[in-house]
């Protein structure tokens, strides 16, 4: 069984959360947008925006950031990996989950993030 998760407004065909087996929350791939439009900025302003949309998911679930176990992270520049790192570590504390973090042609942003939670 899945359970639709609501979060910003999605940028195409899908749920920016789903709750599988009562407990696995997935989250979709989320990037700087607000209100379905992108917000421009510094690759750091950027991943703040993308994690505190990741974060909305989270909530609505019942979840927060501590109950991440797997985080994918998808950078328009690896070369904005420092600076995205940086923003990274103030939303994940001891002992940060497991993560990929790879180079992919993203459409107009520079950052997108997605994870999979365990439902506390």
């Amino acid at each position: 069984m899945r359970e639709p998760v609501s979060g910003g407004t999605p940028a195409g065909p899908y749920t920016p959360g789903i709750i599988a087996c009562g407990r696995q929350l997935f989250v979709s791939g989320q990037g700087p947008l607000r209100d379905g439009a992108v917000v421009e900025g510094t690759i750091a302003e950027q991943t703040r925006l993308t994690l505190e949309n990741v974060g909305v998911v989270l909530r609505n679930a019942g979840a927060s950031f501590a109950d991440v176990a797997r985080v994918g992270v998808f950078l328009e520049d690896l070369d904005d990996f420092a600076a995205m790192n940086a923003v990274y570590m103030e939303f994940f504390d001891e002992p940060r989950p497991a993560r990929t973090t790879v180079g992919a042609r993203l459409m107009g942003i520079r950052v997108e993030i997605d994870c999979v939670a365990f439902l506390p």
